[in-house]
């Protein structure tokens, strides 16, 4: 949450408040998407998924590349969407690298660290690579509405980890491995959505519907929320899936600009000393100075005149972009508060 008392400080090097213009027309309804994944701003051209994930995967072994193979091609096999083969993917490198071993916590064997005591099957069975893909899919099928989870939380809900957020950590590789291995076009699954433009305006319209909503700490909708949980909540309203918090929204939630090019619908943040491990809140830029957030308790979601108080970020996020950051040129900074 912010800080109950903020000072003013001017941000040095910011440009005046200048403000946006007219905001983009909002457009309703759900725009198309990609044929394999929900658009995941991590994933995406504009920030460093992409490279991160083709990086990740060219440190994969022979071993490791034929084992991804062989998961792609039983699910093609089974007729199982690409997105299955992703979580699948996550699950391996997380649970072995990728590499079917044998050896591992207790009696943990195989790609997936499968366990024979815990009714995974036998030994020989859970190290047979064609059995242990089959029996993962198996389970993931049986797992409610994982088609609609981020890959990570999917791969998560099969293995049953006590480290349930180690999966997400792969999920640009996957992706990446994916579109290459499995020949399916798309890669964020955010190539055919709308314009930037129109996804910042379904965001911002999402948003203003909750004005009034009461201030909860970690609430995500649909009757209250937190500063977070309304950003993600705006953006995933616009198809665009970005992580809960706002910290993690920050370094993973799409690409950086400075803020005095933000446009509305950029995710703006404050943090102690300007330093983003610091960061503490977030809110969503609607243009003219203007930001759309929902402060801290006791509190409702609100609209109000953009502060700087000594911890304005100089950069916004931008979890959607269809043009290069340097080509956006109106300028935004920091008021008083």
């Amino acid at each position: 949450m912010r800080k109950l008392v903020v000072a003013f400080v001017v941000l040095a090097g910011f440009a005046g408040l200048i403000g946006v213009g007219a905001m983009t027309m909002l457009m309703t309804g759900g725009g198309g998407r990609a044929n394999w994944s929900t658009c995941s701003s991590d994933l995406g051209p504009w920030g460093d998924g992409a490279e991160r994930g083709e990086s990740d995967a060219s440190k994969l072994t022979e071993e490791s590349i034929g084992i991804v193979q062989r998961i792609i091609e039983i699910g093609q096999q089974r007729g199982l969407p690409p997105r299955a083969w992703q979580i699948a993917i996550q699950a391996g490198k997380t649970e072995s690298n990728l590499v079917n071993v044998f050896h591992g916590d207790r009696d943990s064997l195989g790609i997936f660290q499968m366990r024979p005591s815990m009714g995974w099957g036998s030994a020989q069975q859970v190290t047979d690579v064609d059995y242990a893909i089959n029996k993962f899919y198996d389970v993931l099928l049986e797992v409610p509405g994982w088609e609609d989870m981020r890959p990570g939380t999917a791969a998560q809900k099969v293995e049953r980890s006590a480290f349930p957020l180690r999966y997400h950590k792969w999920e640009p590789m996957a992706a990446h491995l994916v579109s290459v291995q499995g020949d399916v076009s798309g890669f964020s699954g955010c190539e055919d959505l709308p314009s930037a433009g129109v996804l910042a305006g379904q965001a911002i319209q999402y948003a203003n519907a909750q004005l009034g909503k009461p201030y909860v700490w970690g609430a995500a909708g649909p009757d209250s929320f937190d500063c977070s949980g309304l950003t993600q909540q705006a953006w995933k309203a616009a198809g665009v899936e970005i992580p809960k918090y706002s910290q993690t929204q920050y370094f993973q939630g799409g690409v950086h600009v400075p803020l005095n090019q933000a446009q509305p619908g950029d995710l703006v943040f404050w943090g102690t000393g300007r330093d983003p491990n610091g960061i503490h809140h977030v809110a969503i830029y609607l243009g003219d100075e203007q930001v759309l957030h929902a402060p801290q308790p006791g509190e409702s979601v609100e609209v109000e005149k953009l502060w700087d108080g000594g911890e304005l970020l100089p950069d916004v996020v931008r979890p959607a972009a269809d043009t290069p950051p340097q080509q956006a040129a109106v300028p935004a900074g920091g008021g008083q508060r």
